[in-house]
């Protein structure tokens, strides 16, 4: 059966285990997790069979160097890797839902890269239009992290200097908890939300790509 909407009880069930983050709570609703948020989010990834193979994140948090011990996330997410490197990204929680897609932690080999591409005149003031041109369709841009001052080789007071901090670059679109959420108009949000930033991941794929690191650099990482 194809994707019908997420279940009002799928955002229950992220209200309910922000209340009671416990293995005995996941153990006792889990068919609920499995039929109400899982199910329906393998759905909707089959109405993008464009995009590839995504991949959905497991439940469990993992809790060993972390504060925040608790075990579970309060999330449903999945994300694909297009050819050209941009990846995409969905997301669901008891507020709402959420879609982005870019490169949001840069390896280093694509950090070197995006930034000679930004600190070009030709390409950097592309970048930027093309940022400004997303934030106005609606989306937000943002990054896993960024400087907090310019990067070594690079002035302070460079006309580009916000973009060059970034150690990454995704636009993204929130969505608080609404009716549609119920229904198929959910991948038509979606599909808009990556369409809207779709010259912004046209850049990067170009000036930026995938990184050519080896896995083990990369795990290092």
């Amino acid at each position: 059966m194809g994707f019908t909407g997420f279940p009002p009880e799928a955002f229950d069930f992220y209200r309910r285990l922000s209340a009671d983050n416990s293995r005995a709570f996941w153990l006792a609703n889990k068919p609920i997790y499995d039929q109400a948020v899982r199910a329906p989010m393998l759905a909707l990834l089959d109405e993008f069979p464009d995009m590839g193979a995504f991949h959905v994140f497991r439940p469990n948090r993992d809790v060993r160097f972390a504060k925040d011990k608790t075990p579970y996330k309060d999330h449903v997410a999945a994300y694909v890797e297009s050819q050209g490197g941009a990846g995409h990204y969905i997301h669901l929680g008891a507020e709402g839902m959420f879609a982005g897609c870019g490169y949001y932690d840069m390896a280093t080999d694509q950090l070197e890269r995006f930034r000679a591409a930004v600190d070009a005149d030709a390409t950097g003031s592309d970048l930027q239009a093309r940022c400004t041109a997303a934030e106005k369709r609606g989306l937000r841009l943002g990054a896993m992290s960024a400087l907090k001052t310019a990067p070594r080789g690079f002035a302070k007071d460079h006309p580009r200097i916000e973009l060059l901090r970034r150690k990454g670059l995704v636009a993204s679109q929130d969505w608080p908890l609404a009716p549609w959420m119920h229904t198929r108009k959910v991948v038509a949000k979606v599909r808009d939300a990556w369409a809207a930033a779709g010259d912004l991941d046209e850049w990067l794929d170009m000036h930026v790509g995938p990184s050519t690191l080896p896995p083990d650099d990369l795990h290092r990482r």
